[in-house]
């Protein structure tokens, strides 16, 4: 199951939002307001929505400065979420977000929404940054 989300427009360098996603902690002004749970640690961060089950993310690759892949901590789950951050000018740049997920159909079909929900979030939050 492949998702994205639209390009959006951020008003920092490709530099600076490749490292503010670099640091982790960040991603917990991008989360949705419903997150219940959400801890760093190390190259990882874990974090639960209200009503669903706890996920940890890894840092699977950083590309210097236009690719960030976090991919699921757990075995029983492989997915990735993979940043993509083009330069537009000196001081803003454009990112994408990619889910790539190998589910079952039933599962697919049971998490396409609010997955596809969640990522189009985050990228709304990292705009207004």
């Amino acid at each position: 199951m492949n998702l994205e989300t639209n390009k959006t427009v951020i008003n920092k360098s490709q530099k600076e939002f490749f490292e503010f996603l670099s640091d982790l902690k960040n991603f917990k002004e991008l989360m949705p307001e419903n997150t219940d749970k959400f801890e760093v640690d190390g190259d990882s961060f874990l974090f639960s929505l209200k009503g669903m089950p706890e996920i940890r993310l890894v840092v699977k690759e950083k590309q210097e400065f236009d690719k960030i892949v976090l991919g699921a901590a757990s075995s029983k789950l492989n997915f990735s979420l993979t940043a993509i951050i083009n330069e537009v000018s000196e001081n803003s740049c454009e990112t994408q977000l990619l889910f790539e997920g190998d589910f079952n159909p039933m599962m697919a079909m049971m998490v396409k929404s609010p997955l596809q929900k969640f990522i189009n979030t985050l990228t709304e939050n990292a705009s207004k940054l």
